[in-house]
């Protein structure tokens, strides 16, 4: 075998680990520090005996025979480590079993510090291993602190865990993922004063890369992932970090110190945007901020909210122009379809442009409907519907008070195909049509206008430009 330097040896065993290992003892400045000869150690020899102990292992293993299995593995673990992977994804396994078969403490006590040093001792001998490198080694040493310590092991356990998603990013072992959110939270619940930034990035840490591996059709564990995610993000709904005042205690400084770090500014604004935080100043400030930078359609969405807050919803609406249009450069047609809504709603709600609202509202619809999706449409309908039944089209003499009226039967068209097409604004849309057409033309008035009411249906004009039926 090959010989390795000492200091060779120990970083590739310490550096990865430095996140969930014990912190060094500070050396004092004034104190001078030789450095030691560089010492070398050779690796453990690979005999025929362990060779033989391995197939005897691995055989037993295979079959489930744990307790027939652990006394050539563990021959093989004390004496060649180095001699196959094997030894460590088959020592778990061998080691679990004894761990859930024993009820003596002292052996339970045992089998779990094996099961922790058993992964130091993988990062050392296979930490370069392309496939399953220390970055997922340490991912393997956190679930070990959990399966076997429990409470007891919370932080190292969610620093190996952190490290390793780190380390691996969108490839990260889902239940690290998962495990990495669990972990930080029950820490976080101990001391929320102190923990809560550090839930908060574990948080978005795997989320996002959840949301990465859910969204590569690649992937064959994506429909797994995109479960876990949902799961992660109930759990930070519920945790209370996600409260508003708690964000802007946390990121106020934060923006205010990173004007120029458009990666921190983005992340900031990403995540109040997930736990529905957009009317904080934090946030616009955050959102204004990396506009400058590099406007995103995230960062011009933050903008039209601030804007509309202030009153501004010219301005906001602006803002949502800018955002549909980098949101469509992305793909992202779910938000290019709120976009639309959310300038769909100031120019009707706050601006009275009926022709503009709507104009928005069909822009949106067509989005969605270009994706197969239905739900959204309904809403986009009821602001179609509201624009009509808020128009008055004739002047306001004995003609045009009757005339005025048949804009209520375009509007209730526009709710009966919004329930139609979106089962979640059913009960909204029936609301409306109940109260909408209470105000449709009677019999005497359209009695009194024959030419314009002389057949089943009618030419709603102006701006609305469409035929309804008479009812």
């Amino acid at each position: 075998m090959k010989l390795k330097s000492l200091l060779v040896v120990a970083l590739a065993a310490a550096v990865p680990a430095l996140a969930c290992a014990k912190k060094p003892t500070k050396v004092s400045a004034e104190t001078p520090v030789k450095e030691a000869p560089a010492a070398v150690e050779e690796d453990p020899v690979i005999t025929e005996e362990c060779v033989m102990n391995v197939s005897l292992f691995h055989e037993a293993v295979k079959n489930k025979m744990y307790a027939d299995a652990y006394e050539p593995w563990i021959e093989v673990y004390k004496t060649c480590p180095n001699a196959n992977k094997s030894i460590y994804s088959d020592g778990m396994k061998i080691v679990e079993a004894l761990y859930r078969a024993t009820s003596d403490e002292n052996e339970k006590e045992r089998l779990a510090k094996l099961a922790v040093e058993m992964q130091d001792k993988r990062i050392r001998f296979f930490g370069n291993d392309p496939k399953y490198p220390t970055a997922y080694i340490l991912g393997e040493k956190g679930l070990a602190y959990l399966d076997f310590y429990g409470d007891d092991k919370l932080e190292e356990a969610r620093e190996c865990l952190r490290a390793s998603a780190e380390g691996m990013g969108s490839a990260s072992k889902i239940m690290v993922l998962v495990k990495l959110v669990d972990a930080s939270y029950a820490v976080y619940k101990k001391d929320a004063n102190d923990k809560a930034e550090q839930f908060i990035a574990d948080y978005e840490l795997a989320s996002n890369l959840l949301g990465e591996q859910a969204g590569n059709a690649n992937n064959k564990n994506a429909e797994v992932a995109g479960k876990q995610k949902d799961y992660v993000d109930n759990i930070f709904a519920i945790s209370g970090a996600a409260d508003c005042s708690k964000l802007d205690e946390i990121y106020a400084n934060a923006v205010k110190d990173n004007v120029n770090n458009l990666d921190m500014l983005t992340k900031i604004a990403k995540l109040y945007k997930r736990v529905r935080c957009t009317e904080s100043d934090v946030y616009f400030a955050a959102c204004e901020a990396a506009h400058k930078l590099q406007p995103t359609d995230e960062s011009a969405a933050g903008c039209a909210s601030m804007a509309a807050k202030k009153g501004d919803y010219e301005q906001a609406v602006a803002y949502y122009d800018q955002a549909i249009k980098l949101a469509m450069v992305e793909d992202e047609l779910e938000d290019v379809a709120d976009y639309q809504y959310n300038a769909a709603f100031y120019c009707y709600n706050n601006l009275k442009k009926y022709a503009e609202a709507r104009k928005y509202a069909l822009a949106s619809i067509a989005t969605l409907s270009g994706m197969g999706m239905n739900k959204g449409q309904g809403r986009c309908y009821i602001i179609i519907g509201m624009c009509y039944a808020s128009t008055q089209l004739y002047p306001q003499d004995a003609k045009g008070r009757i005339l005025n009226k048949t804009v209520y039967w375009a509007a209730v068209d526009k709710f009966v195909k919004a329930k139609q097409i979106d089962p979640s604004v059913e009960a909204q849309a029936s609301e409306f049509i109940s109260s909408y057409s209470k105000y449709y033309p009677t019999k005497e008035e359209r009695f009194d206008l024959p030419n314009e009411f002389s057949g089943n249906t009618y030419y709603v004009g102006g701006w609305i430009g469409e035929t309804t039926t008479i009812r």
